[in-house]
């Protein structure tokens, strides 16, 4: 079969190209912005990529059109292609779907859901797998650097996915998870996010619901005890067993830790199965390892042996990663985006450095969400624990500086990438962590500031 992609360059369609590609198929696609590192590692898989989306890519006379989700209906004209596959009555489908229905099929689907930590925690249950032998095959929104690529098929019964919530595509609005059937789900966590898809929290509770009713009853829910959304959506219904973790006491038969985050015992109940030994920081991260324990157990990977494996697990790039070093001030690229993961990363690079090193936060708010000023008021929370803050205003149609002006003279605003990195350079003293968080590329940032700090 041929599949012609179209939005191939974003993080799910490029690892949807790779597993088509490696399942035999002939791959192409398109995207609006072609370029590496994606647009390197397809080619380098035999895979031709059209710079837009245009019409004349019928010519290529793919049997199916798969379509992303960064396609839309466009009355400017911005997607010519999906017009004509419209006019024309060509097959098309969602990449979700088309994964359901030739990757996932006949597969032991293990999801993991939530707003924040999906990419850790795949990356970590797939590693548990991994390690115990299963071959898992795996679809993450990520590199964890166990594995160094996004996806592959795997050679086992199990497969492993990022389950993410956002729409599947402009003709199917439905959460991109409800089309996976997993038999084991995780739910990790649930904030309101996604504010371009989501009025409220109620909305994104509905879609988990969605995906609860796809799990069969011999499958396993592994829910987050902390979260009283999720107590929530399984209060509307629950078919699966259901095995919780994180309990702040304990509670039977679910797991919990005892210890801080780098080393800890895993306890059910007040019997101790195992403990992990690691580099990850932040008890989010512990919840996660919780999380992936419980669903590797549940295909029959022995809680102490999970526990083990992750003493070798290496996270996910762009994960408080270290890009350099120049003028001795260290820069970090982080993902986080959302405020809570922002208060969440800081505080977790809080705790690695040294009481009398600072901080200098450098934030680009450039999800959807946080374009709109959904959650801006929950910026000065997000960067308290930062000695200074600096915004990124370009794109933005609300007021950044009037947003962190509780932070005081903590909290700085520059016009664009070049306005943030002549800031930083001027703040910046030895010894300093620069902290870049964005969930896109900010601009190459991360290599303007180790430029002009030299």
């Amino acid at each position: 079969m041929h599949i012609h992609i179209l939005g191939i360059c974003g993080t799910f369609m490029g690892g949807l190209a790779a597993l088509a590609r490696e399942a035999g198929h002939t791959v192409t696609g398109c995207d609006a912005n072609v370029y590496p590192p994606m647009s390197t590692q397809l080619e380098a898989l035999g895979i031709e990529l059209i710079q837009g989306f245009g019409a004349e890519q019928l010519a290529l006379k793919p049997d199916l059109f798969v379509i992303g989700n960064v396609v839309t209906r466009s009355s400017e004209g911005r997607f010519p292609l999906m017009e004509a596959i419209l006019d024309d009555g060509l097959p098309y489908t969602s990449g979700p779907q088309w994964l359901a229905e030739h990757v996932l099929q006949g597969k032991h689907v293990m999801a993991v859901a939530g707003t924040h930590g999906k990419t850790s925690t795949t990356s970590m249950l797939t590693w548990i797998l991994e390690s115990a032998g299963l071959e898992p095959g795996f679809l993450i929104g990520g590199v964890p650097q166990n594995f160094g690529v996004s996806a592959r098929l795997g050679g086992g019964t199990y497969f492993v996915i990022e389950a993410d919530e956002y729409d599947t595509a402009f003709f199917d609005k439905r959460s991109k998870f409800v089309h996976y059937r997993p038999r084991t789900a995780i739910l990790n966590n649930l904030e309101h996010d996604h504010a371009d898809i989501f009025p409220d929290l109620a909305a994104i509770e509905t879609q988990f619901h969605h995906l609860v009713r796809t799990v069969p009853a011999a499958g396993r829910l592994v829910v987050n005890a902390r979260e009283e959304s999720l107590q929530r959506v399984l209060a509307r219904g629950c078919w699966s067993e259901v095995q919780r973790f994180g309990a702040r006491k304990e509670e039977p038969g679910a797991l919990r830790a005892r210890g801080e985050p780098q080393s800890f015992d895993v306890l059910r109940g007040s019997l101790k199965v195992g403990h992990v030994t690691w580099e990850l920081l932040g008890e989010h991260n512990q919840l996660n390892a919780l999380a992936a324990i419980s669903a590797a157990e549940h295909v029959g990977v022995d809680p102490e042996r999970a526990a083990e494996a992750l003493g070798a697990f290496k996270n996910v790039r762009r994960r408080l990663e270290l890009r350099g070093e120049a003028g001795g001030v260290k820069v970090y690229d982080d993902f986080a985006h959302h405020p809570t993961a922002i208060h969440t990363t800081i505080d977790g690079l809080r705790r690695r450095i040294a009481p009398q090193e600072r901080i200098l936060a450098v934030l680009e708010p450039r999800s959807n969400t946080m374009k709109l000023g959904t959650m801006k008021a929950q910026l000065p929370w997000a960067l308290e624990e930062a000695d200074l803050s600096f915004c990124n205003q370009d794109g933005l149609s609300w007021d950044a500086a009037e947003v962190l002006a509780p932070l005081g003279e903590q909290g700085l605003v520059g016009a664009d990438v070049d306005a943030l990195v002549a800031m930083v350079k001027r703040a910046a003293r030895p010894g300093d962590h620069v902290l870049c968080m964005s969930n896109g590329g900010f601009g190459g940032i991360h290599e303007k500031l180790l430029d002009a700090l030299k």
